[in-house]
């Protein structure tokens, strides 16, 4: 019979830091097999961290390249400890069978305060005026300094912290306006615009909250920031890559725009001991803080309980539901004595010529998913006879087969 892999088998890292709940819950699940590194790793050293593990948990410093994945067979999940995922090469993974999961509303509420916050501290000059205060400059002028109530604060990308961002403004009495490519129902009095430049030209503080990719790539330029008022404050807390430091930077020194508070960038230092270099240094009318949106007490708390548990329920049950780069599987309890997971290219007769493989073997269907997502489908199959090596074999040897693991 073929030796069936029970979950308290499978290795479990976490890197960089990950907070002590999410390898404390996972233990409780019953891995017995959970193993914490402090820091991001090389290539190499990762490579090497990584041969005998089952799941890998990450934040935004370790990056899962193609090339990195090829060298890990055992690998079965990658597990984002935060919202962004441009550290992981989604198409790889997906192409190889691994699901990708990340954490989409755990630090919605740390990063949304921040942006008000900032907003705040903009409007009323206080970034200006605490370093003049430390250059023993005493400057107690109020022009230029303004009271955010009335003020348009204008959301760039109204998913969860945009909206979330949203909300916490209209509290303490600003007008809220956004622009998002797909249709958004508002919350509160929000009201959408019909284009970014539209908006850019009406809000008094500017916020961005959109995935890293292609399509949103350098969106804040010379062009867009020229569409800015001059009294307006541009905020970025969402991915490095969608504003152009360089114009960004120029827009400041020549005062077309007031003022900006930048948490992320498109380099940034691998860990504390390395500089950070930024043209934006030194310019008082800016915050630059070290991409700390969502790192509070609580956030952290929230994700590890997050992203833990999507571990635990793919290693346990083959469960996808809110992977980022794989067709979505429900929880489901198993039916029978095993679940075979059968990952495949998206091509007509994989499911029928399986089925066809029980059938010859005499193993009963108790239950079956299927979901396909582009390229692959993925299949979730409780039958109620133990499966055999041949059988597991000619799965796996099947040409439309990407992997097949069972439970």
């Amino acid at each position: 019979m073929f030796n069936l892999m029970k979950s308290n088998m499978n290795q479990i890292v976490l890197l960089e830091n990950i907070h002590g709940n999410a390898a404390a819950l996972l233990t409780e699940q019953g891995f017995t097999d959970v193993r914490e590194i402090g820091s991001a790793l090389s290539d190499a050293d990762l490579i090497d961290a990584l041969q005998h593990a089952s799941a890998v948990g990450i934040r935004s410093r370790t990056h899962m390249s193609a090339t990195v994945l090829d060298a890990l067979p055992n690998l079965r999940t990658i597990a984002c400890f935060c919202i962004g995922t441009n550290q992981v090469d989604l198409h790889a993974a997906c192409m190889r069978g691994i699901p990708v999961f990340n954490a989409p509303f755990s630090n919605t509420r740390s990063v949304a305060e921040l942006v008000i916050a900032q907003a705040i501290l903009l409007l009323r000059r206080i970034p200006e005026k605490n370093a003049m205060a430390h250059r023993g400059q005493w400057d107690k002028d109020a022009q230029g300094a303004y009271e955010v109530r009335n003020k348009v604060v204008g959301i760039i990308g109204y998913g969860n912290i945009g909206a979330q961002v949203g909300i916490l403004a209209e509290s303490v009495g600003m007008r809220v306006c956004y622009f998002d490519v797909d249709n958004k129902l508002p919350l509160g009095n929000a009201q959408s615009m019909s284009t970014l430049d539209a908006l850019l030209r009406h809000a008094d503080v500017v916020t961005l909250h959109v995935p890293g990719e292609a399509a949103t790539e350098n969106i804040i330029n010379q062009e867009r920031l020229a569409c800015m008022k001059p009294s307006a404050v541009l905020i970025n807390a969402s991915r490095g890559n969608v504003v152009q430091i360089a114009a960004l930077d120029v827009a400041l020194r020549q005062k077309k725009i007031a003022g900006a508070a930048i948490d992320v960038f498109p380099t940034e230092p691998g860990n504390q001991h390395e500089e950070f270099i930024s043209p934006l240094r030194g310019l008082d009318n800016v915050i630059l803080t070290p991409h700390i949106g969502g790192s509070t007490e609580e956030a952290q708390e929230n994700i590890g309980r997050e992203v833990a548990d999507k571990i635990a329920r793919f290693l346990r049950a083959g469960t996808t539901r809110s992977a980022v780069n794989f067709p979505e599987i429900a929880y489901l309890p198993k039916h029978a004595r095993h679940r075979i997971l059968h990952i495949h290219r998206n091509e007509p007769g994989v499911i029928a010529q399986m089925n066809a493989a029980f059938a010859a073997e005499g193993l009963n269907i108790v239950a079956q998913q299927l979901q396909t997502q582009a390229d692959i489908g993925y299949a979730m199959t409780d039958v109620d006879t133990p499966m055999t090596d041949a059988l597991m074999t000619q799965l796996r040897g099947s040409p439309a087969t990407i992997r097949c693991d069972y439970l």
